[in-house]
């Protein structure tokens, strides 16, 4: 089968939706399927024999300036000014910018593809993907309205909350895609029920599958570092639950001066967490990484006696799980789907109730105190990532997905799907051309996520 996958932006180390991309097409390139990635800034890294089509944007929110303003001859259409139109009025306007140009790309090459998958863009422009003559299937990893509660939660100043409505003005755009879409898979059973609530999609179109964990997640040969936690955070936001384990950590210092903090994040730089952090006099003992390699990430993952997420709410987590791969015990919250990740209460994690520091400090003072259940937790949690999260299966139930969808949408036109529609096969199959492609549709523009 020919695949379009599309993502409007693609971080390769954190964030679901590059991890996502690259895993996915890695596996259904292995099956036999051809993929090709058209993304926005930050590109995804790909693995050998998936095609990588740019669809560049401003990138107006590329680090070191964030929310810049582009030069003159940056613009190349009316779609580029709306995009810096929307970013100075306070709006987020990367997914409905990134679907008109997608379109675009697609409408010169409708034959050249079977299916097309939407990696969470919800943008207008998916809207048109079908009526171009391409079957459509949506991913969502959950709706990100779960993020819009909580950040409203956490600040009562006027003018901040105004911001923040408009900031996440986007979702009713992408409430309205996910209603009218034909298909919809998602990581968890949690997932699904929030975009049933949330964005009104129908029930009977969601399907649920789960996400994979690469295989270079294993256990340490090296000694765990006593007293160590770790936790990991794609964004320094209140979602993540970053200030609740700064709080829980300060309570647990006072028993175990010991204790160490690593957090896998960036903060923002005079933001919430370091503020916390100085607050709280914990400055010599909270460590900060970000921009590490995998191999440095499974290293640090592996080096913790105990890992901690203590996120207010998560569709998947997909840090978790890869904890679990890397025999690293658990102290979690019950929120979102991580019930759902790391199985029982009891079984390879802690579960506590999300927001309650002294809980949460309570819970890792007895796992840090206690070896053996330590090793029983880290033993088991392998074994269920062993069992459950394979990217391998991932890409399997999503290939059957895309059968339905296709022979869905050709028996509503009665037409005939394209013989290039089949089973997959197990083993690689090596294609040629295998090299990356830069879009012809749209200027190219290369620039470090």
């Amino acid at each position: 089968m020919r695949v379009a996958l599309l993502s409007y932006r693609s971080k390769p180390h954190c964030g679901g939706q590059g991890i996502y991309v690259r895993h996915l097409s890695r596996e259904l390139v292995a099956l036999g399927h051809e993929v090709e990635v058209f993304s926005g800034q930050p590109y995804p890294e790909l693995d050998e024999g998936v095609r990588l089509t740019k669809v560049p944007s401003l990138d107006l929110y590329r680090e070191p300036d964030p929310f810049r303003v582009p030069g003159p001859k940056e613009y190349r259409d009316l779609t580029d000014v709306s995009e810096v139109l929307t970013m100075l009025a306070g709006g987020f306007p990367e997914p409905r910018t990134f679907s008109r140009r997608v379109v675009k790309a697609l409408a010169d090459r409708v034959d050249d593809f079977d299916v097309v998958q939407d990696n969470q863009v919800l943008g207008y422009g998916m809207l048109d993907v079908e009526d171009l003559g391409l079957p459509l299937l949506t991913t969502i990893h959950p709706p990100i309205t779960f993020d819009r509660r909580i950040d409203l939660s956490q600040t009562r100043d006027p003018r901040r909350r105004w911001a923040l409505h408009r900031w996440y003005s986007f979702l009713r755009m992408q409430g309205k895609v996910a209603r009218r879409a034909r298909r919809i898979i998602t990581p968890s059973e949690a997932s699904r029920t929030d975009i049933v609530r949330d964005f009104g999609a129908d029930p009977e179109k969601i399907r649920v599958i789960l996400l994979g964990v690469d295989e270079m997640f294993v256990p340490p040969t090296a000694p765990r570092v006593p007293g160590r936690i770790l936790a990991m955070a794609s964004a320094d936001a209140p979602l993540k639950g970053v200030h609740v384990l700064l709080e829980a950590f300060a309570d647990l210092r006072r028993s175990r001066p010991d204790a160490e903090l690593v957090l896998v994040t960036r903060p923002q730089p005079g933001g919430r967490t370091e503020k916390l952090v100085a607050k709280l006099g914990l400055g010599p003992h909270v460590r900060f990484v970000s921009g590490v390699s995998d191999e440095r990430l499974v290293e640090l993952m592996g080096s913790a006696e105990v890992a901690c997420v203590p996120s207010l709410y998560e569709g998947f987590s997909l840090p978790t799980a890869e904890l679990m791969a890397c025999e690293t015990p658990l102290v979690v919250s019950r929120a979102g789907a991580i019930p759902e990740v790391v199985g029982p209460d009891g079984l390879c994690a802690d579960v506590v109730t999300p927001g309650d520091a002294r809980a949460l400090s309570d819970a890792l003072r007895a796992l840090l105190g206690d070896p053996e259940r330590r090793a029983r937790y880290g033993a088991a949690g392998r074994a269920r990532v062993q069992e459950l999260f394979s990217w391998r299966s991932v890409a399997h139930q999503v290939v059957q997905q895309y059968d339905e969808v296709v022979a869905e949408f050709h028996a509503e036109r009665g037409t005939t799907p394209p013989a290039s529609i089949g089973s997959p096969t197990d083993q690689p199959v090596t294609t040629p051309d295998t090299t990356r492609a830069t879009a012809t549709a749209v200027p190219q523009e290369e620039h470090p996520c």
